[in-house]
């Protein structure tokens, strides 16, 4: 059985990080931002637009939304988080950070979470964990919200790239589509993490051929 599920994640992981020979689906594009002193990058899906950044010292976040959907009424979202490192505590690696993540999530909806960890990898050298979470109600309007999320954590700061999807509520089935959500996070590959080059602007070369 451990045999199978570390194939299993080998398959998804395979292609996780940067690849110059990686080739897009049609529609999507790369997106590579600079964040608090690293460029962090991933394969935006068809259909979604790019929303302005909010950056607020050690903390950035940006959102992709689906077209002709506002940032405060969306059936999906995509995200880029980031927040500085503070205390850089070598135990708080990714899967730590995801973690956290699912335990606030959980305080949303104690009754009606579930959670689906993929494991851990490496993005760009990057200590990376991916897991899929899900509130089968969420007040107040008592939809039903899962999340796929990748969590790196790198010397300086931690990042997620998130994909989350609003459904109806379902607090009958709180089973998670595993394969929907490996398949979305095949969309979003390859995902980056690279250093700043001074004087390097957007497409960010050094980034994007690693």
């Amino acid at each position: 059985m451990r045999t199978r599920m570390i194939s299993a994640l080998l398959v998804v992981f395979s292609g996780l990080a940067g690849s110059a020979a990686f080739a897009e689906e049609p529609g999507s594009s790369t997106i590579i931002a600079p964040v608090l002193g690293q460029l962090v990058g991933f394969t935006l899906p068809g259909g979604f637009e790019i929303q302005k950044a909010q950056a607020d010292g050690g903390r950035y976040f940006r959102a992709a939304i689906p077209k002709g959907e506002s940032i405060d009424n969306w059936s999906q979202l995509i995200s880029i988080t980031g927040a500085k490192d503070i205390d850089k505590d070598p135990k708080k690696t990714a899967q730590f950070i995801a973690a956290n993540i699912s335990g606030s999530i959980q305080k949303l909806c104690p009754d009606t979470f579930s959670v689906k960890p993929l494991g851990s990898t490496k993005i760009n050298g990057q200590d990376g964990f991916v897991a899929i979470t899900s509130c089968g109600k969420v007040e107040p309007d008592k939809h039903r919200e899962t999340a796929l999320t990748v969590a790196i954590k790198t010397n300086e700061a931690v990042y997620t790239i998130q994909w989350t999807e609003r459904t109806p509520a379902n607090a009958e089935n709180l089973t998670i589509d595993e394969e929907k959500w490996k398949g979305r996070l095949k969309q979003m590959v390859p995902f980056r993490v690279c250093p700043v080059v001074a004087g390097e602007k957007v497409p960010y070369p050094s980034c994007t051929k690693q």
